[in-house]
């Protein structure tokens, strides 16, 4: 019998998409990268969410977040991205947690049985403590490096975070990591170089559209087909990985 994800059967087999239907996936940072990479996922058939991410939807997420629209403005991003599952798959379990992350609060989001974890956070410290916390609860986990200021998806590369290279904040990521005692992390990065910001009045001030710092009073430009990419990528690799199936 005909299903939703039968086209996906068909390359994955049976067992791997009942497998998917049991995967609980936490995503954390539903923004640019994090909005996507839930799309992917629940479009690939995984069948339960935790979204974490404390923002409402801003007229400036329109330009690259997918939950991000006229109608939705002012809303919140997990409440917006857990109906948009909904609609893709009705028999989805999730769970929204609408909340920043921060080392500090960490256990509040470390209660759950998580089969894979998913950085799409901007904040440094954040990142570093999913890193940390994910090693410490034998869970796996990929994280996501800059996706702003660039132009060229392309350049998008998996790997572990100690090949690499030309990402300020890999950089910062890595050697924060290596303090840590963590020797290895699955990451998301592009070999492209930065490119510089035209001087744009720009006054906005939210968590998920600054970089790496809430704080941050001039926020990075970023572009529809760049974080989006990014998104799909990170989406494709873990179910790659749930599946144990390697390229």
């Amino acid at each position: 019998m005909l299903h939703r994800f039968s086209r996906s059967e068909l390359l994955l087999g049976t067992e791997n998409i009942k497998k998917l239907a049991q995967t609980k996936v936490a995503i954390f940072g539903i923004g640019g990268v994090g909005s996507f990479v839930a799309e992917g996922l629940a479009r690939g058939g995984i069948g339960n969410f935790v979204l974490i991410d404390s923002d409402d939807i801003s007229l400036t997420n329109i330009n690259r977040q997918i939950h991000a629209l006229e109608n939705t403005i002012g809303q919140k991003k997990t409440l917006v991205m857990k109906q948009r599952i909904l609609s893709i798959n009705p028999q989805a379990q999730i769970q929204t947690i609408e909340q920043l992350y921060t080392p500090e609060n960490a256990d509040l989001f470390w209660q759950n049985d998580y089969d894979y974890v998913i950085d799409a956070i901007d904040d440094i410290k954040g990142k570093i403590d999913l890193a940390v916390q994910a090693e410490k609860h034998h869970i796996p986990i990929i994280s996501s490096m800059g996706t702003a200021n660039k132009l060229d998806p392309q350049k998008f590369v998996i790997t572990d975070i100690t090949k690499t290279h030309t990402c300020p904040l890999a950089r910062i990521m890595r050697k924060s990591l290596k303090q840590r005692g963590i020797k290895h992390l699955k990451v998301l990065f592009s070999t492209e170089e930065p490119h510089k910001n035209y001087s744009v009045n720009f006054t906005e001030n939210t968590s998920t559209d600054t970089h790496p710092a809430a704080s941050r009073k001039q926020p990075l430009g970023t572009l529809s087909f760049v974080p989006s990419i990014a998104g799909l990528l990170i989406a494709g690799e873990v179910i790659k990985d749930i599946c144990n199936i390697n390229e």
